[in-house]
């Protein structure tokens, strides 16, 4: 495992990836773009939900545009397709095991945000329903920055937001390109690998930490990282 770096000894801040760490929510999102893909009239590839894990919902709804055929413009895309999961989330909020608790001990200890793939408007949805926001001092979403994941902006952003040197945060994520976005700001990475889409063995190898679910994670693990 990659060695884990910090600042004067300890960790200043936590970062939470939102989709396949704090929500089972990957598989949910492959639904609506393809089930809105096909309504309008474009044309699903199975390699799709690959090549746009991790995008910004402005990468990700230009793909379907250009890749897919949709014949919308992307700006609407990104709209309906968020607009169609706010409606599920609403419904039933698909959190993951220990996510809740995880978030309230971090909390406790470290200033926290989220830097997410997601839509803004989504991300603000799962942080109230699962009545997270007094524990998140920073929200960042990737259509805020310029590049998505596996580029290390929103995580730049999320540490810029809490005023934290980034290479004195952890970051929590679970797949290939969160993985890579998370190392490449610098910030050591706890990996809750997603079992629907699992990282590969080349971005799990940065990881400093590697946990079956987050139901593992504390803030002892978190501390024990900055003496790895």
């Amino acid at each position: 495992m990659a060695a884990a770096r910090q600042i004067g000894g300890h960790f200043e801040a936590v970062i939470f990836d939102l989709d396949g760490v704090l929500l089972d929510s990957e598989a949910a999102w492959v639904e609506v773009k393809k089930e809105f893909t096909e309504e309008s009239g474009g044309h699903w590839q199975e390699s799709a939900q690959w090549d746009m894990l991790g995008m910004s919902s402005i990468e990700w709804s230009q793909y379907m545009h250009d890749e897919l055929g949709v014949p919308v413009p992307p700006d609407r895309i990104s709209a309906e397709v968020a607009d169609r999961l706010v409606q599920r989330y609403r419904q039933r909020l698909p959190l993951l095991p220990g996510a809740v608790e995880a978030v309230r001990s971090l909390a406790r200890e470290w200033p926290l945000a989220v830097a997410s793939s997601s839509n803004r408007n989504v991300i603000d949805l799962v942080v109230e329903k699962a009545e997270l926001a007094d524990s998140f001092a920073a929200i960042v979403s990737s259509e805020e920055v310029e590049r998505g994941k596996p580029a290390p902006d929103v995580y730049f952003e999320a540490a810029r937001r809490l005023d934290v040197d980034p290479a004195a945060c952890v970051a929590i994520e679970d797949s290939t390109n969160g993985i890579r976005s998370a190392h490449s700001a610098g910030m050591a990475v706890v990996a809750v690998p997603n079992r629907d889409f699992p990282p590969d063995a080349e971005a799990l190898d940065l990881a400093a930490l590697v946990l079956d679910s987050l139901e593992e994670l504390s803030p002892e693990r978190i501390r024990a990282l900055a003496t790895a």
